[in-house]
């Protein structure tokens, strides 16, 4: 069965980008949603802050100004959807600030979004190093409620 709409969670990764290609050729879906999850810096420092144990200090925003992060995302999912589009597909861009996880906002746009299917790169994090690293995808996978397709990160061999 073909899908009629697939959402790729999008971050501008070698590993996000090959999950586009490969879903475009095996799923060959009509539309395609390109999401980008993003974090404001001033949350991504005070959690680096928070995880060790250093005073934060008050984190004061410009609303005038706008966040790297929010300029950084919506120039990856403008990536994104021009890769979609050079794959042929028809593609919308979508940002969505990340309240608590990123897999989080992914599955929460993916219920508002409704597609049927969400499809996500990997990066193969194992032993030590997933025990320091959240993973979006597994996040994704066991929270989704609908069909996820995982492209995993190239083998080194």
């Amino acid at each position: 069965m073909t899908p009629a709409t697939m959402l790729i969670a999008f971050d501008g990764s070698e590993e996000s980008r090959r999950a586009l290609e490969y879903a475009a050729r095996l799923l060959t879906p009509r539309r395609v949603e390109v999401l980008t999850a993003w974090e404001p810096v001033h949350r991504t420092a005070a959690r680096a802050v928070s995880i060790s144990g250093l005073h934060q200090a008050e984190w004061v925003t410009d609303a005038e100004q706008e966040d790297a992060a929010y300029q950084r995302a919506h120039e990856t999912c403008r990536e994104g959807v021009e890769l979609a589009a050079d794959l042929g597909l028809e593609a919308r861009a979508h940002l969505v600030e990340a309240d608590t996880t990123v897999w989080s906002a992914i599955c929460e746009a993916a219920q508002e979004l409704g597609p049927d299917v969400i499809v996500t790169g990997s990066r193969g994090a194992s032993g030590w190093k997933s025990l320091w690293q959240s993973s979006t995808t597994s996040g994704v996978l066991h929270n989704a409620g609908i069909p996820v397709f995982v492209v995993p990160p190239l083998s080194d061999e």
